[in-house]
């Protein structure tokens, strides 16, 4: 028997398992992207109808009728440029301390960090709250963007320093010879060549960001302030839901996400792997 035959059924068996896998992933996709295309008397039957009949696509637009999803997408944005913006540039720059400088302390500093990782954020949630509460007042967007500014997470910092580790110190060496300073050589040698490890942060951030739920109903009640997650809870009423609608303002929402993955993947799985995170 030849080694392709040999491993020909084992293949074909890791082939199959995969794509059971991915067909349990992908359902529940399915089943919102159909229920949204579905009259409501539609979306429950049993067994499954999985082909509307008619297709609706007027959903879409009674939905963006019905909540005004523009100016919650207006509050989205601002709220992810400056988190994604903050969370890229300070942990970059905490990354690079703890990668690339020696200074007392520094590992004592970092295994600290790590530490953090493990408290829950529901235990720190309401002494947050009251801080922020306190200082800022209701219905404000600074609680939700400045904390990405003072070192952007400690898992963002974790992976861009697993992947500056890469980068060969002769580098950092070359660039103090000729003269340049810590912070030129973090501007125009480290940062541009910790590019995929800087796109997989940004990537995770946007998706946290454009998800949260939590945050924003934490810190924001007045209508005219929600974000989109926050949107999609106003197809829900006291006794009954608009299902069809909210399927439809969900299917929305989820472009912009499969799009920005789609573009950077590259970088996503490039940047992964280099920074040792791996299953």
């Amino acid at each position: 028997m030849t080694a392709k035959h040999r491993f020909g059924v084992p293949r074909l068996l890791l082939y199959l398992l995969l794509a059971c896998g991915s067909a349990a992933f992908i359902l529940p996709l399915a089943w919102m992207v159909r229920s949204a295309l579905m009259d409501a008397s539609q979306i429950f039957i049993v067994p499954p109808v999985w082909v509307p009949e008619p297709i609706r696509f007027g959903n879409f637009k009674t939905a963006l009728d019905t909540v005004p999803f523009g100016r919650y997408l207006i509050n989205t944005m601002i709220i992810v440029v400056g988190n994604v913006t903050g969370a890229v540039l300070t942990s970059a720059l905490c990354a690079y301390s703890f990668s690339r400088l020696r200074w007392r302390g520094r590992d004592f500093f970092f295994g600290l960090l790590m530490a953090g990782m493990m408290l829950p954020f529901a235990v720190t949630l309401i002494p947050t709250f009251l801080g922020w509460r306190t200082v800022v007042g209701p219905n404000s967007y600074l609680p939700l963007i400045l904390p990405a500014w003072f070192g952007g997470g400690a898992f963002n910092i974790f992976l861009i320093r697993q992947f500056m580790k890469t980068i060969p110190k002769e580098l950092d060496e070359a660039a103090l010879v000729d003269g340049a300073g810590y912070f030129h050589i973090f501007v125009r040698v480290i940062f541009p060549l910790s590019k995929s490890a800087v796109i997989v942060v940004a990537l995770f951030q946007f998706l946290g960001v454009w998800n949260d739920f939590l945050g924003p109903l934490v810190y924001v009640n007045k209508e005219s302030m929600f974000t989109l997650a926050l949107g999609l809870q106003q197809f829900v009423g006291y006794y009954t839901a608009q299902w069809e609608l909210l399927m439809a303002a969900a299917t929305m929402i989820l472009i912009p996400p499969i799009l920005l993955f789609v573009i950077g993947q590259k970088y996503f799985i490039k940047g992964i792997a280099v920074s040792g995170i791996k299953g």
